[in-house]
């Protein structure tokens, strides 16, 4: 069965979201997009929370969104204990995010990625398994509250 893939971010990060999107269809993805629908200027929160909770719900696999800094994203969908949003801007960080972070939401900023970059990112963070050990002893501890 096909992974499920929920997609979103703000009006910075309107035109990756897109390019990501139409690549991870063709390579068999179900996905969701979250919005936005344009270029016009959005508030991340109204996108990035519905996409926050179809990951907590499990109502999807694997989240993605993109912004101008993927600060914004990033702090949002961290208030969810169940997700683990990581900032990436390179493939390494979003390999090593999966590997010893478990993380379920990758967060790309646009304004300092090139699209292939964000490309690769994606397909790295989608095909690296946690590694578990003890990594997983570490992401137990992160829900605190």
């Amino acid at each position: 069965m096909a992974l499920k893939i929920a997609i979103g971010g703000d009006h910075a990060g309107y035109s990756y979201k897109g390019i990501i999107k139409g690549e991870l269809q063709e390579l068999g993805y179900l996905v969701q997009d979250f919005g936005p629908d344009s270029e016009a200027s959005v508030d991340y929160p109204d996108h990035v929370h519905p996409l926050a909770k179809a990951v907590v719900s499990k109502e999807v696999d694997f989240g993605i969104l993109v912004c101008g800094s993927g600060n914004g994203v990033a702090i949002t969908a961290n208030k969810y204990q169940e997700v683990r949003a990581a900032l990436c801007w390179q493939s390494e960080l979003a390999k090593l995010a999966r590997e010893h972070n478990n993380a379920n939401v990758l967060c790309i900023p646009a304004r300092f990625v090139t699209v292939d970059e964000a490309k690769e990112m994606v397909r790295v963070f989608l095909t690296t398994a946690f590694e578990g050990g003890r990594h997983q002893t570490r992401v137990d501890k992160i829900t605190t509250c």
